[in-house]
């Protein structure tokens, strides 16, 4: 996979060690750029040119009342003034909550992040507060925890690792129908409570993201590939194609996360704080399944195809625990 522009994983470095310094030396006003560059095991003279980038950060609109003031005085003391908001306890929606929860999970499970350990240990408290019910709407596993690793997983990501072809035997979502594939295992993340896969399949030769808690089984081909750099946590887990169905949902707002999980396009917000957005997909049943588990608060406005579905999935749930008849 291509590595980032050096300038970006910078900036990156850069936001990485003043999320950690500014809110301290905010708590103890004058700590002295030497301590400050001990304490954090940042070079005094990296910190201090962290430290004059700061007049451009701030709060909207960015008048001068709005902005970061850093002053090192002449014994090197750091005085950090308009960053209230900084200091302040983050305070989250139910649904904010849950999109951290999730996006942060997937950084939690991408090999090499230096600081997984203590983001696991954040997870685990945010993963508490919000309870099973909440994560449970949120990724489709309800009473489980999100990111339970799959019978396949450890195989495929040794896979990926080695740049072993694999055969597999995968489960559809849609249909349950089983199929046997050769695939060139690139690359592999977690996301919203499932792993995934991003895989050439040989067959058809063409990319595909493969949930693994589908694949039934695994056999390795006994031979090597070249990675093409398919991309892996934080890519869209859909892509759109020609094939697709278009499907307008309003979304009231116990089920805003929908946008948030799922490519959805064209999204309206209205007064009421409900949504509505449109989910393509290439295959409706999973759409009327979503839809008919979030009862009241999803509604399908178009098409009229995807509403019958929803109505035949009720129906058919209902009569599984109807009266037997004689």
């Amino acid at each position: 996979m291509a590595d980032r522009p050096r300038a970006s994983v910078k900036v990156e470095e850069r936001l990485a060690r003043m999320l950690a310094v500014v809110p301290y030396l905010i708590q103890h006003p004058g700590t002295t750029l030497d301590d400050a560059s001990r304490l954090f095991a940042i070079p005094v003279a990296q910190l201090r040119r962290d430290l004059e980038q700061l007049f451009l950060a701030g709060l909207p609109p960015y008048g001068p009342g709005d902005l970061i003031d850093v002053d090192i005085d002449e014994d090197g003391g750091i005085w950090i003034a308009m960053a209230d908001h900084f200091a302040r306890p983050l305070r989250l929606t139910r649904q904010e909550a849950l999109a951290v929860y999730v996006r942060a999970t997937e950084l939690a499970a991408t090999p090499g992040i230096p600081g997984a350990p203590a983001l696991t240990a954040a997870l685990a408290k945010l993963r508490d507060a919000l309870g099973p019910d909440s994560l449970g709407e949120a990724t489709g596993i309800a009473g489980a925890e999100p990111g339970t690793p799959p019978p396949s997983l450890d195989a495929v990501r040794a896979a990926s690792a080695s740049h072993d072809r694999l055969r597999i035997t995968y489960v559809a979502q849609s249909t349950g129908e089983r199929t046997e594939r050769v695939v060139e295992p690139e690359a592999v993340f977690a996301s919203a409570g499932h792993w995934y896969a991003a895989v050439w399949d040989v067959e058809v030769d063409d990319e595909r993201l493969l949930r693994i808690d589908r694949i039934a089984s695994v056999e390795p081909t006994g031979e090597r590939f070249s990675p093409r750099g398919l991309r892996g946590a934080g890519r869209p887990l859909y892509t759109p194609s020609d094939r697709d169905v278009d499907v307008r949902v309003r979304l009231c707002p116990a089920a805003r996360w929908i946008a948030e999980y799922y490519l959805a396009r064209d999204v309206t917000e209205h007064p009421d704080g409900s949504l509505e957005v449109t989910l393509p997909t290439a295959a409706t049943r999973w759409i009327a399944r979503l839809l008919l588990r979030l009862g009241p608060d999803a509604e399908v406005l178009d098409p009229v195809s995807v509403r019958e579905e929803i109505v035949a999935e009720a129906q058919a749930a209902l009569a599984r625990y109807g009266p037997r008849r004689a």
